[in-house]
């Protein structure tokens, strides 16, 4: 079980890198979006959690990748790409599924990558 650790001056974030669904962007901030539907606001922005997740998990880590300007996924949550409707769901296929809206070209690149990979 893989753990990712996140520490300010004021708390430290210890999270399970398995749990994790999604992270978002809110300006200097990111949302870590987990399966239970927690929600932890890190301080840093989505880029600078980019670099964080490489240097936590390795460069070639296959987990999480980055879609667009506000969303890093966790790509063993996929489980729907529509592209005409602009929507991605990431779900477990029991406990959770969360719809998010991303660019039609995003998602594109999404579905060739899953494609290719099948991952």
């Amino acid at each position: 079980m893989t753990k990712l650790y996140f520490n300010t001056r004021d708390e430290l974030n210890r999270i399970d890198v398995s749990k994790i669904v999604y992270f978002e962007a809110d300006g200097n901030y990111t949302d870590i979006v987990m399966v239970n539907k927690l929600r932890a606001a890190i301080c840093m922005n989505l880029g600078e959690m980019e670099k964080a997740l490489a240097e936590q998990l390795g460069s070639c880590d296959r987990t999480f990748m980055r879609i667009g300007k506000r969303f890093i996924i966790n790509m063993q949550y996929i489980y729907q790409i529509n592209v005409l409707k602009q929507h991605l769901i990431l779900s477990d296929y029991d406990h959770f599924a969360f719809q998010i809206s991303i660019s039609k070209d995003a998602l594109r690149k999404v579905k060739e990558l899953m494609l290719q990979t099948r991952i």
